[in-house]
């Protein structure tokens, strides 16, 4: 991180500084003393406010990085989603589970259930959007791309380290669960993340097909009715089956 310190400072000043990463109190150093000089400040006053403000930095850095490391594709806020053009979608339900934040609090998973292109992904990452800004580890990944990594973890014997890193997110959106089918490898591998995760850590998952369906890609029925039986007694669930495409039709 590089900073402008004042002329002024001396270099041992400057270093130790540097050595406790205090960058904002390194590069405001004449603006924080011109403001308690001005304001006529405690010794007490002035030590807390730049605390605050260096606490403040350092949580701002710590938020942005940490939006950063969840593989995001799109940064889609809750604040743009467009709910006048689901009128079938209930907003008052949406923005409940969005603002009470039991789904982080009480590890309450998410399921969003609809066809391509209504706004599921969207609203999943607002949700992990949401819980990184307030100071959770968060990822997104799309099924298909967890299947081939969990897989290739068999592969070169890193699956413990694979399950490990996916089992630390405190909130992990899974997007297009049902999209390719799965080998039986990988439906045990699937199966273990999602049976470690429950009621731990907050899973969001978007998938075009209904639960009845996903005995079709998954293709073992005892795993698939445990994880059902899991998903059901631990998540919201979004149905949105009736909603309408969000994405722009091309002129025939």
């Amino acid at each position: 991180m590089t900073t402008k310190p004042n002329k002024n400072m001396d270099e041992e000043l400057i270093g130790m500084l540097k050595y406790l990463r205090l960058w904002k109190l390194l590069s405001h150093w004449e603006q924080y003393l011109a403001e308690a000089r001005k304001k006529r400040c405690s010794v007490e006053r002035f030590l807390k406010y730049i605390l605050e403000e260096e606490y403040r930095a350092k949580s701002e850095n710590g938020r942005l990085l940490r939006r950063k490391r969840a593989n995001i594709p799109e940064m889609l806020e809750m604040e743009t989603f467009p709910f006048s053009r689901q009128p079938k979608l209930d907003r008052k339900k949406i923005m409940s589970f969005y603002d009470g934040f039991d789904y982080m609090t009480k590890q309450r998973g998410m399921v969003w259930i609809g066809p391509t292109g209504c706004g599921k992904t969207g609203l999943a990452t607002a949700f992990l959007l949401q819980a990184i800004d307030r100071g959770h580890r968060g990822y997104f990944v799309t099924f298909p791309e967890l299947l081939q990594e969990l897989f290739q973890s068999l592969a070169d014997r890193s699956e413990e380290k694979v399950l490990r890193r996916y089992l630390s997110y405190d909130c992990l959106v899974i997007d297009e669960v049902g999209y390719v089918e799965v080998e039986p490898a990988q439906v045990g591998q699937f199966f273990t993340l999602m049976h470690k995760r429950h009621k731990k850590k907050t899973t969001l998952i978007t998938s075009n097909l209904g639960f009845s369906d996903w005995g079709s890609f998954l293709r073992n029925t005892q795993l698939t009715s445990a994880l059902l039986d899991r998903l059901t007694a631990s998540s919201h669930v979004i149905n949105m089956k009736e909603c309408d495409s969000l994405r722009p039709k091309l002129d025939e």
